[in-house]
């Protein structure tokens, strides 16, 4: 709890400069009102843990005790303090360090010339305090002597951090980085560090070596097969969470019309969450008796191809067995569900980056060295669910075509459930923020457990109907609310509770 009175600041500072705040400090420190965190700071908050007000505010002390000083090494990149509270500084000429609760700032000295601020050194004003310039932070990071597993965020970290450069802003943009490393260099005393720095550039653009390099996606770029290493990540993380055996939910819909009527609905629903709306009786016409709808031809051929991907090998049942047939079965799939709309590019890989939300998906130069590392982890499941689960979060999130993505993504997932005779995955529109907000969960934080959750329980809502008779199974998807827009008014209900 904050007992701050009178409207005073959290931190209060006193200075030789300012005599007469500083006797206003001193007299409330003295009557109670505040407490002493350091020599001339002090806080008006009398019972929250130092810690929680010092790391917070780690920039306004810093300000105060080392104004003029540069946030530098791992410190720069990170702009906090890192997992153990270090903040690294670079100012004066005397090595020193201060702690408190929280935090703790290490002072590196500096060549003249840093503690000049020479406007060629680039660094970026922040506050009473500068950011070391993006060449001076790889330079700075690339430091290999004592102390650097603790101040730098290593050689690896640069290398990544240079490829997803050359992805993003092409080589020109690292010819030109590589241009201020060595302009600054020598008045920062990082020659050294600058021709490490030369050797990776230099592999990354293909003009030098690619064994010096040591980052595996700076590795696969020169290899010619590049990848986003922050999705990598998130696919490390839900596939640590998926390697556990799962119950097997068996197929409710093997044969005859029961595959049929669950290909109908498969269809339908993977159509109308993506935006292809269509009556069931309008869908009906266009399965069952091939009519397209007036003025629709173009969103009555999707649920048509998604119907017949579905029904159809090798999208029913053979999935991919290796990272070359995965990118070979995503784009015929992709094909098969958008082959009447080429102005969408349907079976060819995106050309541009695209987004949902604030989401934006693989960058298209890293979309097949992705798919490829999501598949090693894919092969390496080896329960149905979570193999399936795997294939569909890996195509949703890389994202790789213009358009379909979602409906490949889910015809990928289903292709494993069926293999293994396991019941497939419809997600009805009532399901519709219970689906994606899970893997927007995944995504942006890292949490694979909503989508483990959201995707059993989607699983077991899909095998609780008996598909054999077409009419009875519409009825039965209306009383649970399957098809309904606003699931805040109509829930979706469990099939096993409708009688």
């Amino acid at each position: 709890m904050n007992t701050s009175v009178d409207q005073l600041p959290l931190l209060l500072f006193s200075s030789r400069e300012d005599k007469t705040n500083a006797q206003r400090i001193s007299r409330l420190a003295r009557s109670g009102r505040l407490r002493q965190i350091y020599r001339g700071i002090y806080t008006s908050d009398l019972t929250s843990p130092l810690e929680q007000i010092i790391r917070p505010n780690w920039r306004q002390i810093t300000e105060y005790l080392y104004p003029g000083s540069v946030v530098a090494y791992r410190s720069a990149h990170l702009c906090k303090p890192d997992d153990s509270g270090n903040i690294f500084l670079v100012s004066g000429n005397r090595a020193r360090q201060i702690a408190f609760p929280g935090l703790t700032l290490n002072i590196l000295p500096g060549p003249a010339a840093v503690q000049s601020h020479k406007d060629s050194l680039n660094d970026t004003p922040y506050g009473k305090l500068f950011i070391s310039s993006e060449a001076r932070r790889l330079l700075e990071n690339l430091y290999s002597r004592k102390g650097s597993d603790l101040r730098t965020m290593g050689r690896p970290w640069v290398e990544s951090y240079l490829s997803k450069l050359c992805t993003i802003r092409g080589e020109h943009k690292l010819n030109a980085l590589r241009d201020d490393a060595k302009a600054i260099a020598p008045q920062l005393g990082l020659e050294v560090q600058f021709k490490t720095l030369n050797t990776i550039v230099s592999a990354l653009m293909q003009t030098g070596k690619a064994r010096s390099l040591r980052a595996a996606d700076a590795l696969a770029r020169t290899a010619g097969k590049p990848y986003d290493p922050d999705r990598i990540e998130i696919f490390e993380t839900l596939f640590s969470a998926l390697r556990k055996p799962f119950p097997i939910i068996e197929d409710q819909a093997k044969t005859g019309k029961s595959t049929f009527n669950f290909a109908f609905f498969e269809s339908y629903f993977s159509n109308y969450i993506e935006g292809t709306t269509f009556t069931v009786e309008e869908a009906s016409e266009i399965i069952f008796d091939g009519k397209m709808i007036p003025k629709r031809n173009e969103d009555s051929h999707d649920v048509l191809g998604t119907f017949k991907a579905i029904m159809e090998q090798p999208f029913r049942s053979k999935p991919p067995k290796d990272e070359d047939d995965f990118l070979a079965w995503l784009l015929q799939c992709n094909l098969q569900i958008l082959s009447s709309r080429p102005d969408k590019n349907p079976g060819e890989w995106k050309e541009q980056s695209n987004q949902a939300g604030n989401t934006i998906f693989v960058h298209p130069e890293l979309v097949k060295g992705t798919l490829r590392e999501g598949f090693k982890r894919i092969a390496l499941l080896e329960d149905p669910f979570a193999r399936a689960l795997m294939a569909m979060f890996v195509v949703t999130e890389v994202h790789p075509f213009m358009d379909g993505n979602g409906r490949t993504a889910r015809l990928t997932m289903n292709a494993y459930l069926t293999q293994h005779s396991a019941s497939r995955i419809i997600i009805p529109t009532a399901y519709r923020e219970d689906y994606l907000l899970p893997l927007k969960a995944l995504s942006q934080n890292n949490d694979p457990s909503p989508f483990i959750r959201s995707m059993t329980r989607a699983w077991r809502w899909t095998a609780g109907f008996d598909y054999s008779n077409f009419p009875n199974l519409w009825e039965k998807m209306k009383a649970c609310n399957a098809f309904t827009d606003n699931p805040s008014q109509h829930q979706l209900l469990d099939p096993h509770d409708i009688s």
